[in-house]
């Protein structure tokens, strides 16, 4: 029988174990440690140059103000959020590129954990404790870690899966009674629809899905209601997920690995979504470093991936992180999920993007339409997957296949389901970069 008393501290005594020039990695999204970073400001009086190291950060906390960026805290991060887009310009705030796969594996190569504070489930009567809501990197980054500090709360929801820590390897419990960062749905609107429809007309019945959060998933999975034996193996579980689970377009049936399971890395939602995963058979929650290894995903036949972008040029290099140079979200799973699904049999990847963006001219000031499919990338941007990755791309005007083609078939290919609007000008510039349209 495990000890479980002797490791409870408070989570002041957890922070008092952050010393100067530390790295602490807490947990990724629903998994953060909500308490630990609702006071991790209280010691910056002490400290200087923590490096707190995060992806997808949701939880709040002070700390997250420019006050104690200055001298305290600095920021590492896998993803970006919009409060960590805000801070960037501090100067204490930076991104670690990566494919989400590696996350883990790479940055203990570069810069362990002195300090790992994560969210758990209760733990089980061995003394197993469960990443309830993901092991993206949380297992790996814990075996290097210097402290690993688990944050208890029974409001987590146990999940199964390779997604847990044996007794002996956790230093530290905090007994906390709180709910799980959540993440609202996005209602879809009109072009998100479109592009859903336009989607769904791609997946056939038995397929196995990855699919994300935002406007255009949730219109996705609306329109795959209709569809029958669906399987799921995807790096996030979703609420749109859930919906399909319970509505029986889910069941898994067709797949090859983890038959009848839906499989993912992490779980990011309602509360209501946690409620469903609890002590839930049909979801696993396992290690990114597998989830997302291109080579399992070829595992599932028929896998499609479904992930969106900021900007495509004629040549099919999508830009999904950023605007120009400046960080905004973060590769995440893109570039796995999507080779992963190529190298399945009869997989598809699928990148989809709206056709224009409304933004702000910096001379005039004045809102202005723009394409987001473009003759080149802004100066700076990030290649999230490369014109050799890209398979589909799906606008609010179409989908093309952009697999095996040239760039001038790319060209012609892209300028179709760009807005109409723009057609001839995306044409004349192809001419221009003598793609020969």
């Amino acid at each position: 029988m495990f000890d479980y008393s002797s490791k409870k501290i408070t989570v002041e005594q957890a922070l008092s174990k952050v010393k100067s020039g530390d790295n602490i990695t807490v947990g990724m999204a629903g998994a953060e440690p909500v308490e630990f970073l609702a006071r991790l400001h209280t010691i910056a009086g002490r400290v200087e140059d923590v490096t707190v190291t995060s992806c997808l950060p949701t939880a709040p906390g002070e700390y997250l103000s420019e006050k104690y960026l200055e001298k305290a805290f600095m920021l590492d991060s896998w993803f970006y959020t919009p409060a960590l887009r805000k801070l960037h310009k501090t100067g204490r705030v930076s991104f670690i590129p990566n494919h989400l796969h590696f996350a883990g594996s790479k940055r203990n190569c570069h810069k362990k954990a002195n300090v790992f504070v994560c969210s758990a489930s209760m733990p089980e009567e061995s003394g197993r404790v469960r990443f309830s809501c993901g092991n993206v990197y949380e297992e790996e980054i814990a075996k290097m870690a210097d402290i690993v500090i688990l944050e208890i709360t029974p409001h987590a929801p146990r999940s199964f899966g390779d997604n847990f820590l044996e007794w002996d390897d956790v230093d530290y419990v905090v007994e906390c009674d709180y709910f799980l960062p959540t993440i609202p749905d996005v209602a879809p609107n009109e072009k998100d629809r479109a592009i859903g429809r336009y989607i769904a007309g791609l997946i056939n019945d038995g397929d196995c899905i990855q699919v994300g959060i935002g406007g255009i998933p949730n219109a996705v999975c609306e329109f795959l209601a209709e569809k029958k034996d669906l399987g799921i193996h995807t790096e996030m579980m979703t609420t749109g997920i859930m919906n399909l689970m319970r509505k029986g377009v889910v069941n898994g049936s067709k797949k090859q690995m983890n038959v009848g399971k839906v499989v993912c890395a992490f779980a990011l939602g309602s509360q209501e979504m946690y409620e469903f995963m609890n002590e839930n058979p049909d979801i696993l929650v396992s290690r990114g470093s597998w989830v997302n290894d291109p080579y399992v995903i070829a595992g599932n036949d028929n896998q499609v991936s479904i992930n969106t972008s900021v900007e495509i040029d004629l040549t099919g290099q999508c830009c999904s992180e950023s605007v120009g140079p400046m960080q905004i979200s973060g590769t995440g799973g893109q570039s796995d999920t999507a080779v992963g699904a190529q190298r399945s049999k009869n997989g598809r990847s699928i990148i989809a993007l709206y056709s224009t963006a409304t933004v702000k001219n910096a001379e005039s000031g004045e809102k202005e339409e723009i394409s987001k499919i473009v003759p080149m990338l802004r100066q700076g941007a990030a290649v999230s997957l490369s014109r050799n990755d890209v398979d589909w791309v799906a606008t609010e005007h179409g989908a093309v296949n952009l697999r095996g083609t040239t760039l001038r078939e790319r060209a012609e290919l892209l300028i179709s389901i760009a807005h109409p609007k723009f057609r001839e000008e995306l044409r004349a510039a192809a001419k221009d970069l003598q793609y020969w349209i």
